[in-house]
Order: structure tokens, then sequence, then C-alpha cells
């Protein structure tokens, strides 16, 4: 396994080894020794799978009093996966990062707490699996508009598919009593 750091301290990429042959491939998706030793977590709490079709965009989530970290993979198609820091305080405030992830080449993203995570499918048919390092609180649940210029994300569609709930997330703004604060 191999782990790439990003421009944004904490998110990290993860790549595994893919063992490929006539009959198809193998992947050790989660080893708890190597992740340790790689400095990311060996815990999860909660498995996540979702199905998407193209143009669909996700995000972007967070939570506060129970944040998550994600472990995002791809298992089938493809997706632009994001990563926002949006911790009061942190250097990197309201900076992003993205990244493709496929089925084919089986690379994870890692958004660790206090980032906003969000993803556009880019195939007719997306399925995306994330661990979480905590379990999901429905009265958690916060977010950031997709759209939003603070961050000026460079989506890979311009009229997304997006939930109703994700259309009336509040625009990144200091002023807001509901995001991370930065933790040195």
């Amino acid at each position: 396994m191999k782990v790439h750091e990003t421009p944004l301290p904490g998110v990290l990429i993860v790549e595994p080894r893919v063992f490929r042959d006539e009959r198809g491939f193998f992947i050790e998706a989660f080893n708890d020794e190597r992740f340790r030793s790689a400095g990311l977590p060996a815990v999860f709490r909660q498995d996540n799978h979702s199905r998407s079709s193209r143009d669909v965009l996700r995000g972007l989530h967070y939570q506060l009093a129970h944040p998550q970290g994600k472990l995002v993979s791809v298992i089938r198609g493809a997706i632009f996966d994001v990563a926002a820091d949006i911790r009061v305080g942190a250097p990197t405030f309201g900076q992003w990062f993205g990244i493709e992830l496929h089925e084919d080449d089986a690379r994870s993203l890692w958004v660790p707490p206090g980032f906003a995570h969000g993803f556009c499918a880019l195939a007719d048919t997306v399925d995306v699996v994330y661990k979480c390092t905590d379990v999901y609180h429905a009265d958690d649940d916060h977010g950031v508009a997709w759209n939003d210029p603070t961050l000026a994300i460079a989506w890979p569609v311009t009229s997304p598919r997006i939930s109703d709930k994700d259309a009336l997330y509040p625009l990144l703004d200091l002023s807001r009593n509901d995001l991370p604060r930065y933790e040195a």
C-alpha cells in the first residue's frame, strides 16, 4: 500500500496493491496494521454504500458533534471526489482537493474529520463505499453549498442533480456557528 499526500494536510490518497491476472484481480482494501503504520485510522465504526447515476452530486457534508473521518472508494464507475477544509482557523481554510477515483485504479481518498466531503458521479452507474470513523447521527448533519463561491470547486458538471437537502445548504461563512474549529 502506498499513501500519497495532497495539498491539504491530512487528506491522503491511499493506493493499495492490485494483483491482476487473467481471472481478474485481488485487492487488500483494508489492513489495520498497514493503516496504523501509515498513520491512518485502524478503527472504523460504520461502512456505507451509495449508488448514484451520472451527474449526481452528493455533498458537501460534514458532522460537527460526531465528526467522521471517511475512507472513500469506488467499486463501480468513477467519481470526482472532493475534500474541503472548512475548519475555522486552519491555514488551508476554504481550500479544496479533488481527485477522480475509478473502479479500475482502486485508489481511495482519506477525508479526515473536520473536512467537508462530496462527490460527483462520472459514469452511468456508480457505487461508492466508504468507511467512517464514527456512526452517523441525523441530528448532526451539516453541509456547505456545493457551488459555494468561496470554495470555487471545479466540479466536472455544470448542472448536477442534487438532493433537496443538499440544495438548501448555506454558503461557507465565518459567522456560521456550525463549522468545525481547527486544532493545531
